[in-house]
């Protein structure tokens, strides 16, 4: 009994029966021009007009009419945030924003016509069937009334009405809340069929998922290899440093100058990748960020067991992007050799070529493998995801005793 009168009555049962007088509302307008269309073959007064074949002509008239309003892309948005907060559907299985496909819009305009069509009928029934159903109950205790022009208008002077109106009046009662609370359900039901997401918007969450995914992935490469190189850098010197502090000042004046100058250009970096963190979006470019022309300066800065070769054409001149993901490959290699080959030679060779920028680092092989650090292992990684987004490949591997990192980037894709 109690579950009866919850699924009656309950309060999610009270907000669909507003959900569907709110649908009988904003039928309304389509009601009033569908009386203007149907009073002409009726011979009534439009509106005012008292005849059911006048007013359900006019609601036939109007559906159509809601539908094709419906179809506008804002129509799903609106729809949604009533379904949302009166329906008892769970937010998540509701789409997000207009209506932009065919099927979209169909299934929105679907959603709106069977929304005000159940709630013009429920609305029509909750205005005019609680006073038939009190005037009912009220029959047999007031002579008056069975004899009013309100009981003969409503032909309520029938003997039996008189021993049954209050049955009779609870169950009109009983039987309103029933339909409202059957609307309601059906509403609930169809709401994630035609307000829910369709294949294409589907597709076009998964492929802003997949968007922020790759911003933050490039903004994680960035900080990774930025930081990274400049902790590893910073580091080497300190230690060489601490090592000959009392034997070669000039040494420990050299390596601090390189520390600052890592540490400075570092902080700009910084500023660059994590104003794009503020902005909260990348629209493919990262002003502020260095490019081969700083590799000199980074190069400086690592120290003296790093030599640099150019073959080709002037390095200088090559594309932007790949400009910047070149300088990346290159510290994250150094970045590598100074973790796992501390002290060992590093040599860099770049060729600039007709359609493609070489990138080649080798050092020797350490006598013994370095141990492996907690959560390492992500900057080949990155390294691999820089070139692949140009285009290019990346391979890493010993070569007849040494470590060998070999990137190729192709140029005119990247210039395009």
């Amino acid at each position: 009994m109690r579950a009866s009168v919850t699924a009656l009555l309950g309060r999610r049962a009270r907000l669909r029966w507003v959900h569907l007088i709110l649908g009988g509302a904003l039928l309304m307008p389509y009601w009033l021009l569908g009386t203007l269309v149907v009073a002409p073959f009726t011979n009534e007064a439009g509106m005012f007009s008292g005849s059911l074949a006048t007013q359900f002509g006019a609601y036939g008239v109007a559906l159509p009419l809601a539908a094709v309003s419906a179809l506008f892309p804002l129509a799903r948005p609106m729809s949604v945030a009533v379904a949302r907060t009166l329906c008892g559907v769970p937010a998540e299985r509701f789409a997000d924003g207009p209506a932009r496909s065919r099927a979209a819009r169909a299934r929105t305009a679907g959603w709106f016509t069977l929304h005000v069509g159940l709630g013009g009928l429920v609305s029509g029934a909750s205005l005019a069937l609680p006073p038939f159903a009190v005037a009912v109950m009220a029959l047999p205790f007031s002579a008056g009334l069975r004899t009013s022009a309100a009981a003969q208008f409503w032909s309520l002077d029938q003997r039996w009405l008189v021993y049954g109106g209050v049955p009779a009046g609870l169950a009109m009662l009983v039987a309103l809340a029933a339909a409202a609370a059957g609307a309601g359900a059906l509403l609930a039901r169809q709401a994630p069929l035609l307000l829910g997401p369709t294949p294409a918007d589907r597709l076009a969450a998964a492929e802003r998922r997949a968007a922020e995914l790759a911003v933050r992935n490039r903004l994680a490469r960035e900080l990774h290899d930025s930081v990274g190189h400049a902790l590893s850098a910073v580091t080497l010197q300190a230690g060489a440093a601490r090592k000959v502090l009392d034997s070669d000042p000039e040494f420990v004046r050299e390596a601090l100058a390189a520390i600052e100058e890592t540490t400075r250009r570092t902080v700009g970096e910084l500023d660059a990748v994590l104003g794009l963190l503020r902005q909260g979006e990348d629209d493919g470019e990262l002003p502020g960020l260095p490019g081969l022309e700083a590799l000199d300066a980074l190069l400086s800065a690592t120290g003296r067991h790093v030599s640099l070769n150019v073959r080709g054409g002037d390095v200088a001149g090559v594309p932007e992007a790949v400009s910047r993901e070149a300088y990346r490959i290159v510290q994250e290699g150094l970045t590598n050799a100074a973790r796992h080959a501390g002290g060992e030679p590093v040599t860099v060779t770049i060729g600039r070529y007709e359609d493609e920028l070489e990138i080649i680092m080798e050092n020797p092989l350490p006598a013994r493998p370095p141990v492996a650090r907690p959560g390492g292992g992500r900057g080949l990684r990155g390294i691999g995801e820089r070139a692949r987004l140009l285009g290019g490949t990346a391979e890493a591997r010993p070569v007849d005793g040494v470590w060998r990192l070999a990137v190729r980037l192709p140029l005119r894709e990247a210039a395009r």
